[in-house]
């Protein structure tokens, strides 16, 4: 939250704003603290796994022929045995190729048409279970990955490394595979990155939980097999997962195994994609709000305390300010002096620019060092765009603020996100780095 000069006036509005920051301040400390033990102590690392496991790489796909093949071929090109690799692919209500497509490349391939059910979360429900079923004690771990995603030639074995000490469950280095293609899909690479190096990495490095973000994560077949399926369906059933390791002591861990994501192009599909998520962290943090406070304040687990704060006070006290004050500033006006002086309005105006100004310089300095710590993981054709995210990533992140509040009001439901970057690991990594 950022902070404001010390006002010279006293309003009732201007209490209320300090007051949510002060409070949000003071709750979220501890990322700042985070994010220099990601930057000063470097990358954790595991020493070579005493056994190499066989996993199992599950895929949700819903009309992705233009891409599916590519991550399957990607997946089975790793230098890990591939007699320990199994890719299961679910063909989703498609009315496209993605089946065959999914074969061809060396895939086992389920068709569901389950329309009353729509969302990944209950294709991973449906997969499981076949799986379980068709396969019975097959695999020791279940990746979970979206198929418009690649990953790099020693992902599993890395992974394997994390898995190998026995973490239940284990995320890793999200990328981009196009970061060029427009100022919103680089600054999703941006957030991504420093999700992983300075939240997730930090996170490890202290010792408490990581979480699980869309794709790109390994859970144990125990917890698959215990829940015979999946049980996890609000509109982000990764942070809702997450939340629940969080809760009951289960710690998610981090490798630095890089895979790449396909952003949005386009704000729309951004919007879209981000009212998703927002609403579903609403639905996390109502559901499980309270469940968190009691693991943090009755057994003292940090990691409860941690996704508290991540899905709830933030989106909320943000929701709240903005709510707050531009009302302020409408009735207020319209009132004509009646209910707001003059001076309260412009105090009011002041706090609403400060706190834009201050949030803006402080996703500049945290995307700075971001890309120049990780400038090796920024693949991108051209450098004009690299320096030009240096400053649309901000503005990027301050439009969270009105999806916030609309998210609170709106009517959500999940949509898939088209995916039309067909290209290969090799056309992403041969791209300049920053």
């Amino acid at each position: 939250m950022p902070f404001f000069p010390f006002p010279a006036d006293w309003t009732p509005i201007t209490v209320f704003n300090y007051t949510l920051m002060m409070l949000l301040s003071v709750l979220c400390f501890y990322q700042l603290i985070l994010f220099v033990v990601g930057l000063l102590k470097g990358e954790v690392s595991y020493p070579p796994a005493k056994r190499l496991h066989r996993y199992a790489f599950f895929i949700a796909a819903h009309n992705e022929e233009p891409v599916i093949g590519n991550l399957v071929r990607s997946i089975l090109d790793q230098d890990y045995p591939s007699e320990l690799i199994d890719v299961f692919v679910v063909a989703d209500a498609c009315t496209d190729n993605t089946a065959e497509a999914a074969r061809r490349a060396g895939a086992i391939v389920f068709e569901r048409n389950d329309l009353a059910r729509k969302g990944k979360s209950w294709v991973m429900d449906y997969g499981f279970r076949r799986i379980l079923e068709q396969y019975p004690g097959r695999h020791e771990g279940f990746f979970i990955f979206d198929a418009d995603n690649l990953v790099s030639r020693d992902y599993t074995r890395i992974m394997n490394d994390a898995f190998d000490q026995g973490y239940q469950a284990v995320t890793s280095y999200r990328n981009s595979k196009n970061f060029g293609s427009s100022w919103i899909s680089a600054a999703y690479a941006t957030s991504f990155i420093r999700e992983a190096r300075f939240l997730n990495n930090a996170r490890m490095l202290c010792g408490t939980s990581c979480a699980v973000s869309g794709s790109g994560y390994l859970i144990s077949a125990d917890i698959v097999r215990g829940m015979q399926g999946w049980r996890f369906h609000t509109l982000t059933e990764d942070i809702q997962f997450s939340t629940f390791c969080a809760m009951h002591g289960i710690r998610i861990a981090y490798a630095p195994a890089e895979f790449f994501d396909e952003q949005p192009v386009t704000f729309k599909a951004s919007w879209k994609q981000r009212m998703r998520w927002t609403k579903g962290f609403y639905q996390v943090f109502f559901t499980y709000g309270l469940g968190l406070f009691k693991s943090f304040t009755l057994f003292r687990r940090f990691a409860a305390y941690d996704f508290f704060v991540t899905v709830g006070p933030g989106t909320i006290f943000t929701m709240l300010s903005t709510v707050a004050n531009l009302a302020f500033l409408v009735v207020g006006s319209l009132s004509h002096g009646f209910l707001a002086t003059a001076a309260e309005l412009d105090s009011c105006l002041v706090s609403l620019i400060a706190m834009l100004a201050t949030s803006y310089l402080t996703f500049f300095i945290g995307g700075l060092i971001v890309v120049i710590v990780e400038r090796k993981h920024f693949h991108c054709p051209g450098r004009w765009r690299f320096v030009a995210n240096l400053f649309t990533y901000p503005l990027f992140m301050l439009t969270y603020i009105p999806i916030n509040v609309v998210a609170l009001f709106r009517k959500v439901d999940w949509v898939p996100t088209p995916h039309n970057v067909a290209v290969t690991l090799d056309d992403v990594v041969k791209e300049p780095t920053a």
